[in-house]
């Protein structure tokens, strides 16, 4: 009696074969971890410190007063004080320095000891002028920094004025603060670098397998054989899932236990975060078996998967909000189906959204997948 074939043991075969040759590809390892970690690495250890804003200290300033005190109190604000003039000229002019600072006591006012450094009015003057003059010197090319920079020194000034001349005020600030969540910058970055982690995979290496196996008549010899299409296209595609599951285990623990990456509702987020990559991947792939269609030769399939992967990569909310590009390219953003990817993921880590929260976003995704899978169905080609 002919025992009967068993296409699950045969999809499960492939797919074993079809992982081990995965970790043996370094292109596949680039794209999947190293290409995203490098990017999480450099943004995690830049942290949310901000706009640091880099201003000369002029050779002959004063600093030994309470304004050159309160300016080095400022994270935001590196004063530089071991350049030779020369070279913080040349600086400010290139743009490198804010601004070039020079602080310098006020003559016309006597010495003597007052709080702060500042030096004592001289009491029949009419009206006291300034105990110090602040020479800020800026150039074209400092850009907005010069208004973040006068800023900060307005800020200084007044809090002396207050502490030395105490005045009434026309309002008070009554400051209230409530708890909250710091939104880091990895909390921004690593679900980008996932997403387009998950997309690159997809496309660049569905394309380039199942372009090989035809090649190669590897398909052909699978023909020859009981196994149905579908279980070979299932086993290669499970050990896709396996694999990328594996790097986004990876990459989200690395950001978690050594960037502080925010999940919110821990374990239970992992797994949803988890399941979400999963389904991205599912319709990625579909860009990968088009790509793998209508490439003619090997070399045609990074440029067609260049077409698909690249304006994602720099549209689709990856490095910066979708919000900071112009309104007329904002629509064309907003149609990118890694663009909901990564808004679902950052919804589910830092908000606490569950994938039923999530629903927009994957349907929009969903309704790519139908379409893409329906145009792979017409091009996609086994011999």
């Amino acid at each position: 009696m002919a025992v009967k074939y068993n296409q699950w043991r045969a999809m499960w075969a492939i797919t074993r074969a079809s992982i081990k040759a995965i970790f043996r590809s370094p292109s596949a390892v680039v794209f999947t971890l190293a290409f995203p970690l490098i990017f999480i690495l450099v943004f995690g250890f830049i942290g949310g410190s901000g706009v640091a804003v880099k201003v000369g200290v002029d050779k002959a300033s004063d600093t030994t007063n309470g304004i050159y005190t309160q300016l080095k109190g400022f994270k935001n604000l590196r004063l530089i004080t071991d350049m030779a003039q020369e070279q913080m000229e040349e600086d400010l002019r290139k743009g490198r320095l804010v601004a070039i600072l020079r602080i310098d006591a006020d003559l016309s006012i006597d010495s003597g000891s007052a709080a702060f450094g500042t030096p004592a009015y001289r009491a029949d003057s009419g009206s006291a002028p300034p105990a110090f003059k602040v020479h800020v010197k800026t150039s074209t090319a400092s850009g907005e920094n010069t208004g973040l920079l006068f800023n900060i020194l307005s800020g200084s000034i007044n809090n002396l004025d207050n502490n030395v001349y105490p005045r009434p005020t026309v309002a008070q600030i009554v400051p209230e603060e409530v708890p909250g969540r710091a939104y880091k910058r990895i909390d921004f970055i690593l679900p980008g670098q996932l997403g387009f982690s998950l997309l690159s995979a997809a496309v660049f290496g569905t394309a380039f397998l199942f372009f090989s196996l035809r090649q190669t008549l590897v398909l052909k010899r699978f023909f020859a054989t009981p196994i149905n299409r579908l279980y070979i296209i299932l086993g290669e595609a499970l050990a896709r899932l396996l694999f990328q599951s594996f790097g986004s285990v990876i990459i989200i623990g690395i950001g978690y236990f050594f960037f502080g990456f925010t999940l919110i509702n821990g374990f239970a987020t992992f797994l949803e975060m988890l399941t979400l990559c999963l389904f991205g991947l599912i319709v990625f792939m579909g860009f990968g078996f088009v790509v793998s269609g209508i490439a003619k030769t090997e070399s045609t399939i990074p440029p067609l998967a260049n077409i698909v992967t690249l304006p994602q990569f720099l549209l689709a909310g990856t490095f910066f909000s979708v919000d900071v590009f112009p309104s007329w390219l904002q629509p064309i953003c907003k149609i990118m189906p890694l663009t909901y990817l990564n808004d679902a993921l950052r919804k589910i880590a830092f908000e606490g959204l569950h994938l039923w929260d999530v629903w927009p976003q994957i349907g929009v995704l969903s309704l790519w997948g139908i379409v893409i899978y329906a145009v792979a169905i017409k091009v996609f080609k086994w011999e």
